[in-house]
């Protein structure tokens, strides 16, 4: 369990009772309506609302998420009126007295300054109005001070103090744990831009050179050859989806192949066995492309007689086994370890270390490459993939 969810779970503990206890007051069930005790059917009641209340703050303090939230939150402290505010004005109000909401962030100047819980008098020139004290918690995150909670009542209550301070807590934890998903996508992004960087200039030097070349002496395979150059070309620099499929990846090293063949001939020999079962299975875009790469360009490299690289996408239960095979010259195990430790002196193994890192961040550290080689004796490169994984789906 990640650290941030085990807080997101602390903090649920302390807002259960509170929430529970508020909620118990005002929703008690009816005799023999069957649901339970008060104190089961309130714990029930403020699960729901946070529940509900935590999938738009997942996407950050916005005045979307907030406005979506705002009605979760009040129902689980079960006052009169919410608001929920950034740095510089009001994103949200719930509930009744929304004459009250001009004045807000004064109020809250000395509140998102210091970052401590604020208690105050909100009584209006409107005699009929109800909302006399309000009592603001900041949502912090990393520390830092991003609005507050804000709710309101018709008199102190100590009771309502305790409970805002959980709730608003329990959204700083959401909004920390928006914070990660949006850092964990920059990263994917920036390793992304890492493999990008990695297609070599010389490659598609190469690739167009040997296109050119049959433009008069075979038209029609140059045609094809652009056309698979353009796709392959296409599919590594789309700007969207941080995940694929096992299908759109092979057929994306198929035109890769296609393009190496057509400069070598002869000299490169590829076997691919494919189980049709595995193709639809959901993977980190550019995950299999650099061992690809890295294969090729390890089994061409010193050799003059034929190389050879093999590819099989196998069903291996609930999961799907790919292998990677050259014959080439290998790699020494240290010089192997450093690169996958990310030590410098290493760029020759950028495309390892970031497949690597990327699978271990999406499914686990038992899902990282397993590799084997030895000098002159080629590279064995399996990674497995879970066939189904909460969050991971292809684009």
């Amino acid at each position: 369990m990640s650290g941030a969810a085990l807080a997101a779970l602390i903090v649920l503990g302390p807002l259960l009772v509170a929430g529970g206890f508020l909620l118990g007051r005002r929703t008690r069930p009816a005799r023999g309506s069957g649901v339970g005790t008060p104190v089961e059917h309130a714990t029930f009641e403020t699960l729901h609302a946070a529940s509900l209340a935590a999938p738009p703050l997942r996407a950050g303090l916005t005045g979307e998420s907030a406005r979506k939230a705002a009605r979760r939150l009040r129902s689980l402290l079960g006052t009169d009126a919410l608001c929920l505010t950034d740095g510089e004005r009001v994103l949200a109000w719930d509930g009744i007295g929304d004459h009250h909401r001009a004045p807000v962030m004064k109020q809250l100047g000395a509140l998102l300054e210091t970052g401590r819980d604020q208690a105050f008098s909100s009584a209006c020139d409107d005699l009929d109005c109800p909302l006399r004290w309000a009592v603001a918690v900041p949502l912090t995150v990393d520390g830092g001070v991003l609005g507050a909670l804000v709710a309101y009542a018709p008199r102190e209550s100590a009771v309502l103090a305790r409970a805002a301070g959980e709730v608003a807590r329990w959204v700083s934890v959401q909004l920390e744990l928006a914070e990660l998903d949006r850092s964990r996508t920059q990263l994917i992004e920036a390793e992304i831009k890492a493999l990008r960087a990695q297609i070599s200039p010389h490659f598609i030097f190469n690739s167009l050179a040997a296109i050119a070349s049959f433009v008069r002496t075979d038209p029609e395979r140059a045609r094809e050859l652009l056309l698979e150059f353009a796709d392959f070309t296409r599919y590594s620099f789309r700007s969207h989806g941080d995940f694929t499929t096992l299908a759109e990846e092979l057929h994306s090293i198929d035109q890769y192949l296609a393009l190496v063949r057509a400069r070598f001939g002869d000299r490169l020999g590829v076997t691919l066995q494919v189980a049709p079962e595995v193709l639809p299975v959901a993977l980190p875009f550019l995950c299999l492309q650099p061992l690809v790469e890295n294969a090729v360009k390890h089994g061409i490299e010193g050799e003059t007689g034929q190389s050879r690289v093999t590819i099989s996408a196998l069903d291996a239960g609930a999961e799907a086994e790919v292998v990677v095979e050259d014959n080439g010259v290998g790699m020494e195990p240290d010089r192997l370890r450093r690169i996958l430790r990310g030590e410098a002196g290493t760029s020759s193994g950028v495309g390892l270390l970031n497949v690597d890192e990327r699978l271990r961040q999406v499914y686990g550290d038992e899902y990282g490459l397993v590799i084997e080689t030895a000098r002159g004796a080629g590279m064995k490169v399996t990674l497995r993939i879970p066939k189904y994984r909460a969050g991971v789906h292809g684009s």
